[in-house]
């Protein structure tokens, strides 16, 4: 079988599954995307681990749950011993290189103890979550705990763009003649054109970098993370993308709130600024249209990218992955920002185009079993041909779906997630310790059912209330149902890959040997 050569792992930040052309939108124009589907495979029920940053892109990352690789909010270390894409890849010879954000947090208590030094060799690649760090940037610059100049900084300044602090001031503040405050973290200010010029926005120079990386490469087989800080707050874009869009193509916000006594953390997070900015429909109607630019403008750099790949002739071998990190709630069920378990924040768009001949047949096909995001490293690894190590990866391989080989009935039928609000204000309204500030989902194809540490549990049944504005976690007839959703829930927690030093092989193997090696308890 004719295999990829090379992955181009291609992350939208903050982009909501909804909010693309083939996924549905009816004024979005994504044509490049679009396309990417229409030669791969559209998977329409993604879910990512969690709805943040962080840890949701540590499991992208590692190909675990949060509640194993343990990263579970921004900011929060990975540990130095949890195995990342990186660790996967290069016994298969590939350069694993990262363009763009990662939003790592580096355990360097725990590289330091091992005798290494974050900044160099071993310690590095521990550092940059297995990453080469070709062109890092993580945005919010000048900001703890990130880097104070990167290179994105470095190449304004050679540009001729002049501040203290060129993300903020230059790319993403606004232009205006009125002496107001021209911050591109004001959302009023999502109207206007960004101060730095198109050509020189995060988006286009990351896709740059990415050619540069392609460049250098050569011959030698790679993993490219191009990873797009965009569309992701704040929403500031260059013209003419901050003008792509108006209040006409905003789609009606999901504000059917429909309970009289909303769940204590739901209530928490309807408290923050920003869902109280997002219920007032002038936000709705000044953000999403720079939101929608933002994503036009991605799609037409990656129609730059994709035909300077064609000219290198590296499409022919190349495995493409586009998909997003969470999604964006703009105000739908009375909340800004991500996080929790609607699916607005949680599902996201996941297209994969396999170049190999044996991918022909489920070229443009639209796969509607729920996969997850720890199914990425499985998939990459199955594809290039390598042995998927099951006592770690919690994932489950997508080359079935790929090669039109796959057996639906013993597919997953339900798919996990978890939420740590430990940092945030809701946390504090609620009166919690930092331990209690969690809850975890388990979600069938019909009920979504969300534990709390503290509170009453949540359920929604998704077949007769899609837009889950009705929550039957008190109701008294569905009580037999939140009792086995709690169940599976628990099995789950249970069944997570805790034990990864010794495989289910070597188990196997060795169960019941004990008198072979000499152990001859028991006799009477």
């Amino acid at each position: 079988m004719t295999r990829p050569k090379n992955i181009l792992f291609i992350m939208a930040d903050q982009l909501r599954h909804d909010y693309l052309g083939c996924t549905g939108h009816p004024t979005l124009r994504t044509p490049v995307i679009d396309a990417l589907a229409a030669r791969g495979v559209r998977f329409a029920n993604s879910f990512v681990q969690a709805a943040v940053c962080g840890p949701s892109r540590m499991s992208f990352y590692t190909g675990r749950y949060a509640v194993s690789h343990g990263a579970t909010y921004n900011n929060y270390p990975l540990r130095t011993d949890e195995w990342t894409l990186g660790d996967y890849l290069a016994p298969l010879g590939l350069r694993t290189a990262l363009a763009g954000k990662t939003h790592m947090k580096a355990d360097e208590a725990g590289i330091r103890r091992l005798g290494l030094d974050p900044a160099t060799g071993r310690g590095q690649f521990l550092a940059e979550c297995g990453f080469e760090p070709f062109d890092r940037d993580d945005g919010l610059h000048r900001l703890a705990p990130y880097v104070p100049e990167v290179a994105y900084e470095h190449y304004l300044r050679a540009q001729g763009y002049q501040g203290t602090n060129l993300w903020h001031e230059v790319a993403n503040s606004v232009q205006r003649d009125d002496g107001e405050d021209p911050s591109g973290w004001l959302m009023r200010n999502a109207r206007f054109a960004a101060v730095v010029r198109e050509e020189d926005s995060e988006t286009p120079y990351m896709t740059r970098r990415a050619m540069d990386f392609m460049t250098q490469a050569g011959e030698a087989p790679w993993c490219l993370h191009l990873s797009y800080i965009k569309p992701h707050w704040p929403y500031i874009a260059p013209a003419p993308y901050h003008a792509r869009y108006g209040a006409a193509d905003v789609l009606p916000g999901n504000r059917g709130l429909g309970e009289e006594a909303p769940h204590p953390v739901l209530d928490a997070f309807r408290q923050h600024p920003e869902s109280i900015a997002f219920r007032e429909d002038e936000c709705r109607n000044t953000v999403i249209p720079a939101y929608m630019g933002l994503i036009e403008q991605i799609d037409d750099h990656l129609g730059r990218l994709f035909d300077f790949m064609e000219r290198k002739g590296l499409l022919k071998d190349t495995l493409i992955v586009f998909t997003s990190d969470h999604g964006d709630y703009l105000g739908d069920h009375g909340l800004g920002e991500k996080e929790l378990f609607y699916e607005d924040a949680l599902r996201i768009p996941l297209i994969i185009a396999d170049p190999s001949p044996a991918a022909d047949a489920t070229r443009g096909t639209v796969v509607e079993e729920m996969v997850e995001a720890i199914d990425l490293i499985p998939t990459f690894i199955e594809r290039l041909g390598g042995a998927v190590p099951g006592q770690r990866l919690e994932g489950r391989s997508l080359a079935p779906f790929l090669l039109g080989e796959a057996r639906t009935e013993d597919w997953r039928d339900a798919v996990f997630a978890e939420c740590d609000y430990s940092l945030r204000h809701a946390r504090k309204t609620l009166d919690l310790a930092p331990m209690d500030a969690r809850a975890c989902m388990i979600r069938t194809g019909r009920w979504k059912y969300i534990h709390h540490v503290r509170f009453r549990p949540e359920l929604y049944d998704l077949q007769n209330d899609p837009l889950e504005q009705q929550d039957l976690g008190t109701d008294p007839g569905h009580g037999d149902i939140r009792d086995g959703l709690q169940a599976r829930l628990f099995d789950w927690l249970y069944q997570c890959r805790t034990r990864v030093g010794i495989g289910d092989d070597w188990i196997r193997d060795s169960t019941g040997m004990a008198f072979q090696r000499g152990y001859r308890f028991g006799y009477w």
